[in-house]
């Protein structure tokens, strides 16, 4: 990564830092980040963290009525195949990935809602409470979103 991207970073303790960052890789421990308000750039150790949402802004658009789950579509995608997270703190995004494995640290995953300001997440696989990909993932969605409606889906 060479030029500063927008990411919220979401930490498992329910923190929320918003900055740019130069030097997050999927591969690495640690990265920096430089807050949106200036500030001295912080240290952020993946371990920590929930997820990183690569943003379009740090505002979004209150006004947009994000969609939830799915919304009828493909199973396969050039950005993959589908899945849905679940997380700990009830959370639960709907993408596609190419790189999901249950071994891994973590996987990116991006939108399946693409008009949002969500352009990619990096998801830490530790923070998952359920991680359905395929078919599967679809039925997950149906089942958290059939419940009770709570929280947000689908990213910062």
């Amino acid at each position: 990564m060479s030029k500063a991207v927008r990411v919220v970073a979401r930490f498992n303790d329910g923190r929320v830092e918003k900055g740019t960052t130069q030097d997050f890789y999927a591969n690495r421990p640690r990265f920096h980040l430089q807050p949106q308000d200036g500030g001295d750039p912080m240290e952020i150790r993946c371990a920590d963290l929930k997820a990183v949402f690569v943003v379009k802004t740090f505002e979004g658009d209150p006004e947009r009525t994000k969609l939830r789950g799915f919304v009828a579509a493909p199973a396969e995608t050039a950005h993959g195949k589908k899945i849905a997270v679940r997380f700990k703190d009830g959370e639960l995004i709907c993408g596609y990935t190419l790189s999901y494995t249950p071994d891994r640290d973590g996987f990116f995953i991006s939108p399946a809602d693409t008009a949002g300001n969500m352009l990619r997440a990096y998801v830490v696989t530790a923070s998952a409470a359920e991680v359905k990909a395929g078919p599967a993932a679809e039925a997950l969605a149906l089942r958290v979103l059939g419940g009770a409606e709570r929280g947000r889906s689908d990213g910062p």
